[in-house]
């Protein structure tokens, strides 16, 4: 049984995080189907009463207000503030025909960190993000910035979030190399219907020690309980992204559904379960736009999938992964270890290859 309180060491770092983080992409009604003030101040005050010390926002969510009612719920929690791990993140450009307005040039970091800052009321972020990949800006530039700014105690902590493996590996060893702060986390896009980070981003985080947070793990709230080929409950379909999902992913769907049957609990939790402790990651990214909602998430910490649930689940969903994910999962160990049993893993014998032997 895991707990709110029962924190994680961002790997690389000495910061100490929640095993579910509070997503607030949702809060405000900017949108016309976020969370209004008062469930977000809600959400706030359970997350943090059950023991939860991480908060993750952005600059775009809800265009600064998800900030701003953050913001205004840690002034009106004096001595909180310290205690939370805030993390919010740049990229996005508030300020049309500005062409500085938004990415990850020193001008616009700046500026919207200024802007993020004032919204939140806080004189510093503890993760600072980069919330996309900008290859016009010079890596130097965006490094050098950063490192800057945490120097100045203005970040604590810089993490990029979308962004490529290869280019997120070239940030965190030239960082590393020149003696600069280093990106200590990625974001990732990662769920039972969503598992391609685990071609190139997930062991590029684990090869470097770095943390991973994986946002939208319920996939938009596909992975709910309300989808499938059977009868199933009605949607809240508010959010856009939340209608009829893909008939391909209806094996996916009734498989957690019918996990969830099995264990008497609700597909969200065996979903969120699966998402938790399956791929080494730090912390999962919780949204809601109701507080019943995020109880209701926050109940998949007391969930242990058992081993042959899990491993179903992660039968039914095996995605198709970027060349030469399969070819080094499946044929490297055959070439490198015909016919022998290394590291309790024994492997067979490739046919056309026949006996090994040196032969010329």
């Amino acid at each position: 049984m895991t707990t709110l309180d029962s924190y994680r060491t961002v790997p690389g770092s000495g910061l100490r995080i929640s095993p579910a983080t509070l997503g607030t992409m949702t809060f405000g009604e900017d949108h016309g189907w976020g969370a209004s003030v008062a469930d977000s101040e809600r959400m706030l005050d359970e997350y943090v009463d059950a023991g939860g010390n991480s908060i993750d926002t952005a600059n775009i969510y809800t265009f600064g207000h998800s900030e701003v009612i953050i913001g205004d719920w840690l002034a009106a929690h004096p001595g909180v503030r310290d205690r939370l791990v805030v993390g919010s993140k740049f990229f996005a450009n508030l300020h049309a025909g500005d062409p500085n307005g938004g990415g990850a040039g020193r001008k616009a970091i700046l500026h919207q960190l200024h802007d993020s800052l004032r919204r939140l009321r806080t004189d510093h972020l503890d993760i600072y993000w980069l919330h996309n990949f900008d290859p016009g800006t010079p890596l130097d530039e965006t490094l050098r910035t950063l490192d800057d700014l945490v120097t100045a105690g203005k970040i604590r902590y810089a993490g990029f979030s979308d962004v490529p493996a290869w280019a997120t590996a070239e940030a965190i060893t030239t960082a590393r190399l020149r003696g600069w702060s280093a990106p200590i986390a990625i974001q990732a896009e990662y769920s039972l219907l969503e598992r391609t980070i685990e071609g190139e981003l997930l062991p590029m985080a684990r090869s470097l020690g770095v943390g991973a947070f994986a946002w939208s793990p319920l996939k938009g709230g596909w992975l709910a309980g309300k989808f499938g080929a059977g009868p199933t409950e009605p949607a809240d379909t508010a959010r856009s992204r939340a209608q009829q999902p893909p008939a391909a992913t209806y094996p996916i769907l009734d498989a957690v559904r019918e996990v969830a049957t099995e264990l008497g609990v609700s597909a969200a939790e065996v979903a969120l379960a699966w998402v938790r402790d399956g791929a080494g990651l730090t912390t999962t990214i919780l949204g809601a736009r109701r507080p019943e909602q995020l109880r209701a998430n926050l109940k998949s910490l007391a969930l242990d999938l058992p081993a042959d649930a899990r491993a179903r689940l992660a039968a039914v969903s095996a995605p198709a992964l970027n060349f030469p994910a399969e070819n080094n999962a499946l044929l490297a160990p055959l070439l490198q270890f015909p016919g022998l049993t290394v590291d309790g893993s024994a492997y067979g014998r490739l046919e056309i290859l026949g006996e090994p032997a040196e032969r010329y």
